[in-house]
C-alpha cells in the first residue's frame, strides 16, 4: 500500500501542478512568467503589478493584460491551459505600480513613477499578432497611481504633473481614445481631499478611496462639469489607509480593503443611504493578512487579492454572514501557510480579473507570475468554468434550442445592452435598454447553429449560449 500511495503522489505532483500551491476549491490551469528573464525590483524581486482582461469578440479570444516592471504584457488566455504572450509594450523601467484598464478596443496604461511619459493608450484591435501605441505622453500628467474607466471617461487618482504639483483625482474624456481631454480636477471643488488612491465608479458616482482620510463618495455632473459630495465613511478605525473598493450589482453594499498598516480586515458596508453608511461585517483570511484589491460579481461573489495569502473567493449573498468559498495561495514562500511572514507584508498577489466570458480568473502575483485559475468548485458550479458566474439567475433565455423566437428576460433597474453574436464574433443584433429587459427576438432568418447572447450592465458581462435550429 505504501508504494501505491508513493507512486500516486509522484504522478499527482507532476500532472497537477496546482498541488504545489495551497488551495481550496480553486484549481490552477496554468502559470506564465514572462518577466522571469529580468532582474526584479528591490530585495523582494517585484516583477508584476496591475492586471485586467479583454475579450476580443471578433475572434472570440480572451486576453490577460498585465503590468510589469518594465512594460505591459498582452497574454492570450483563450486556451487557458497554454497561455502565450501576444504582444509587449515597453514603458518606464523599474516600476512597481503600473495599472491597466480597457475601453472598447483600447488599453489605457498609467504608472506611478517619475515624470517621464506614463500615460499610454494602446490599440488592441490587431491582436493576437500585434498592438499599436496611439498615445504616449506626459502632457496631461506625469504620473498617476491608479485609474478607472466608466463609459467614455477616464478617472485618474494620485496625479502628479511634470512641474511636481499634483491633483487628488482628475477626470478625462476619452471619446477620442488617442487624445484624452481633461474635464475637471477634484481639487477644484474639494481641495480638502489630498489624495485619491483608487476609485470605483458607476453612473458617474465615485466611491473614492482617499487613503488616511477614509472613503468619500462624489458625483460628477457632466452638465455643470463639477463634482458634488454624496457621502463619506471616515473614522472607522484609527490611521487606516482606505485602499480600494467594489460595489455589489444592486448598489446596496460596498466592500473595501485598507492597505496600511498591515493586517487590517476586509470591510463590508451598507451604502443604500450615503448620508449614513453603515458597517455590516469585517473579517480576515488570517489575523496578519493584508487584503489588497476586491472584485465583486453580482450580489453573490467577492474575489479578493490578498498579500501573502493569494486569492480568496467569498460568498457575500448574505451580508453579515459572509463565508469563504475558495482560495488559492499564489505566494507559498510566505504567509500563514508557512507560519512566518518574514517581513513579507506587501508581497504576493497584487490583483485579479474575474470577468472574462469563460469564467477563468487571472491572478497576478508580484513575484511569481500570472496565474490562470479555474473557480468552478468555489462557485459550486457543476458544468465547469464555461457558463458559470456569468449565468446570472436574473438572466432567463428560452426556449433553448430556439426555432423562430427567443425570449430574453433580465431583471435590472439600470441601463443595459443586449447583443447577439455568432461564433465568429459577428454582431447579429444589438439593443439598449433602461430597466428590465423583456424582449422576444425573431430568429426565423438566422442560420442554424450556436450563438452567444450577452447582456452588458456597467462592469458586468452576462453570457448565455443559445442554439438555433429550424
Amino acid at each position: 500500500m505504501k508504494n501505491i500511495l508513493f507512486y500516486f503522489f509522484v504522478f499527482s505532483f507532476f500532472l497537477f501542478k496546482a498541488q504545489t500551491y495551497p488551495n481550496y476549491k480553486i484549481n490552477l490551469l496554468s502559470l506564465i512568467h514572462p518577466n522571469n528573464g529580468t532582474v526584479g525590483i528591490g530585495p523582494d524581486d517585484r516583477r508584476y503589478n496591475g492586471c485586467w482582461g479583454w475579450y476580443q469578440s471578433s475572434l472570440n479570444k480572451e486576453y490577460a493584460i498585465v503590468g510589469g516592471s518594465s512594460g505591459t504584457y498582452f497574454i492570450d488566455v483563450t486556451v487557458a491551459t497554454s497561455p502565450s504572450v501576444s504582444a509587449f509594450v515597453p514603458g518606464i523601467s523599474g516600476v512597481t505600480v503600473r495599472e491597466v484598464k480597457t475601453y472598447q478596443n483600447y488599453c489605457f496604461i498609467t504608472c506611478d513613477y517619475g515624470t517621464a511619459p506614463t500615460l499610454q493608450v494602446v490599440d488592441m484591435s490587431t491582436l493576437p499578432t500585434t498592438v499599436t501605441v496611439v498615445h504616449n505622453s506626459n502632457t496631461l500628467f506625469a504620473s498617476g497611481h491608479t485609474h478607472w474607466i466608466a463609459g467614455d471617461k477616464l478617472y485618474v487618482g494620485g496625479v502628479t504633473y511634470s512641474n511636481n504639483t499634483g491633483s487628488s483625482m482628475n477626470i478625462y474624456s476619452i471619446a477620442t481614445p488617442s487624445a484624452p481631454l481633461l474635464l475637471r480636477e477634484l481639487k477644484q471643488d474639494f481641495p480638502f481631499i489630498s489624495y485619491v488612491h483608487d476609485m470605483y465608479i458607476r453612473n458617474d458616482t465615485i466611491y473614492a478611496s482617499c487613503g488616511n482620510q477614509g472613503l468619500y463618495v462624489f458625483k460628477y455632473n457632466s452638465g455643470t462639469n463639477a463634482f458634488t459630495q454624496l457621502g463619506s465613511y471616515t473614522g472607522y478605525t484609527a490611521n487606516a489607509y482606505n485602499h480600494s473598493s467594489g460595489l455589489t450589482q444592486d448598489g446596496k453594499h460596498l466592500l473595501f480593503c485598507d492597505e496600511v498598516p498591515a493586517g487590517l480586515p476586509i470591510r463590508f458596508v451598507n451604502v443604500e443611504n450615503l448620508n449614513n453608511i453603515q458597517a455590516v461585517q469585517t473579517w480576515q483570511p488570517f489575523t496578519t493578512t493584508t487584503p489588497h484589491n476586491p472584485f465583486l460579481i453580482g450580489n453573490k461573489w467577492a474575489v479578493v487579492s490578498c498579500y501573502q495569502e493569494g486569492l480568496y473567493i467569498y460568498d457575500i449573498s448574505q451580508p453579515g454572514n459572509v463565508a469563504v468559498s475558495g482560495s488559492f495561495d499564489t505566494f507559498p514562500q510566505g504567509g500563514a501557510n508557512t507560519g512566518n511572514y518574514g517581513g513579507q507584508d506587501y508581497r504576493g498577489n497584487w490583483g485579479a480579473y474575474p470577468y472574462l466570458p469563460s469564467g477563468i480568473i487571472i491572478a497576478v502575483d508580484m513575484q511569481n507570475g500570472v496565474f490562470i485559475l479555474d473557480p468552478t468548485d468555489a462557485y459550486n458550479n457543476p458544468v465547469g468554468i464555461k457558463n458559470n458566474i456569468l449565468q446570472h439567475t436574473d438572466l432567463i433565455v428560452y426556449p433553448n434550442p430556439a426555432k423562430d423566437k427567443l425570449a430574453v428576460h433580465y431583471t435590472t433597474s439600470k441601463a443595459s445592452k443586449l447583443q447577439l453574436k455568432n461564433m465568429l464574433g459577428q454582431l447579429i443584433l444589438e439593443k439598449n435598454f433602461i430597466g428590465p429587459i423583456n424582449e422576444t427576438l425573431n430568429t426565423t432568418d438566422l442560420e442554424n447553429g450556436t450563438y452567444l447572447l450577452t447582456v452588458y450592465e456597467h462592469d458586468f458581462i452576462l453570457n448565455k449560449k443559445v442554439v438555433i435550429g429550424h
